[in-house]
């Protein structure tokens, strides 16, 4: 009888009535909970459900998602998935880390994926992606630097969400980015309490616009995302930040301003949900680094920067930008940046 069981098994396989991660014992269900906002947000909560719904349509996943209203919404969105019998649940956001870690520990069976949660000996099945927005945000930060004295300016600046880690690692890679090309600029910058305030991120930028910002970087959400609209549209080049906030706020070229958008910070949430959901699918845990970070840095690709597109940013500001990143992924520059806290290091 065990022997016609396994024929049939073999059989189904070959014919590919069953998928692979099935018969490699991976698992099959797969649940994100975002960080207060949406799925197309333009930023991390849409990079993150793309790369969730790219695996899961890779290997045959079942994927639902949950769109957080409110941080109180955050344990009951993760019990929702748990409830629905998820095998991995990604959670994305700083903010919701605590609430992924106390479910993590009450579910041993799930295993739990924190897109920006810091993880150290942590429980065995949960797992933090994090980024060196550090990285990215220097770069950024060069390439600001570059443009304004381009344009023979001597002020940038920056509107930044809530100052939480990741946030405090662009902005800080960001100023020190732009002050080791120039450590004479004026930099102006200011956090927002909230990721989804667009009007109070446009309200800064016109702000730092009449103080005389040529430059603006918006990093967190759709807060920054209102900076760099606003930005764009009085005819500042402006950056974008997790995704090519070209192709997402700016529609590929359709809304007013896009021309003046020169590049976005990138962070690739979805390859790090892609490949940490992969890896579970495909049964083959010996690389799953449990209770602990899976990091994404300049080297491996999983941050940098968007193309230019239309921006007509001389060829020479690019050519100075590409070489001192490249310095950056060889190790040869440091960004002067905590790792965990996002705070300058003395």
């Amino acid at each position: 009888m065990k022997k016609f069981i396994v024929l049939c098994s073999l059989l189904a396989l070959l014919l590919g009535l069953v998928p692979l991660a099935t018969a490699q014992g991976g698992v099959e269900t797969l649940c994100l909970v975002t960080d207060i906002g949406q799925i197309n947000d333009g930023t991390f909560n849409q990079s993150a459900h793309e790369g969730a719904d790219a695996v899961a349509e890779e290997y045959d996943l079942e994927y639902q998602f949950i769109e957080t209203q409110a941080e109180t919404d955050y344990e009951d969105n993760i019990q929702t998935c748990i409830e629905e019998g998820f095998e991995v649940i990604v959670t994305v956001g700083f903010l919701i880390a605590d609430d992924t870690y106390a479910a993590a520990e009450a579910n041993p069976d799930v295993y739990f994926l924190g897109v920006d949660q810091f993880v150290a000996d942590g429980p065995s099945n949960y797992v933090g992606i994090q980024f060196r927005e550090d990285q990215s945000g220097f770069m950024t930060g060069v390439l600001a630097a570059y443009v304004a004295e381009w344009q023979g300016s001597d002020t940038i600046a920056g509107v930044y969400g809530i100052d939480i880690p990741p946030v405090k690692r662009f902005r800080n890679g960001y100023e020190q980015g732009a002050r080791y090309v120039n450590p004479d600029l004026t930099i102006l910058g200011v956090y927002i309490d909230s990721f989804v305030a667009a009007d109070r991120g446009a309200s800064a930028a016109r702000q730092f616009i009449g103080e005389g910002a040529t430059v603006l970087f918006g990093g967190g959400g759709k807060t920054g995302t209102g900076a760099i609209l606003a930005g764009a549209q009085e005819g500042v080049y402006v950056i974008g930040v997790d995704k090519d906030e070209w192709l997402t706020s700016f529609g590929a070229g359709e809304t007013d301003g896009s021309e003046f958008i020169i590049s976005s910070a990138m962070k690739r949430v979805d390859v790090g949900v892609h490949d940490m959901v992969a890896m579970l699918a495909e049964g083959d845990t010996s690389g799953f680094p449990g209770g602990g970070v899976f990091l994404m840095d300049a080297a491996m690709n999983g941050v940098g920067l968007a193309p230019p597109h239309e921006a007509d940013i001389p060829d020479e500001v690019w050519e100075k930008v590409n070489a001192l990143n490249a310095e950056l992924i060889a190790g040869e520059i440091e960004t002067g940046v905590n790792l965990i806290t996002g705070d300058l290091l003395e």
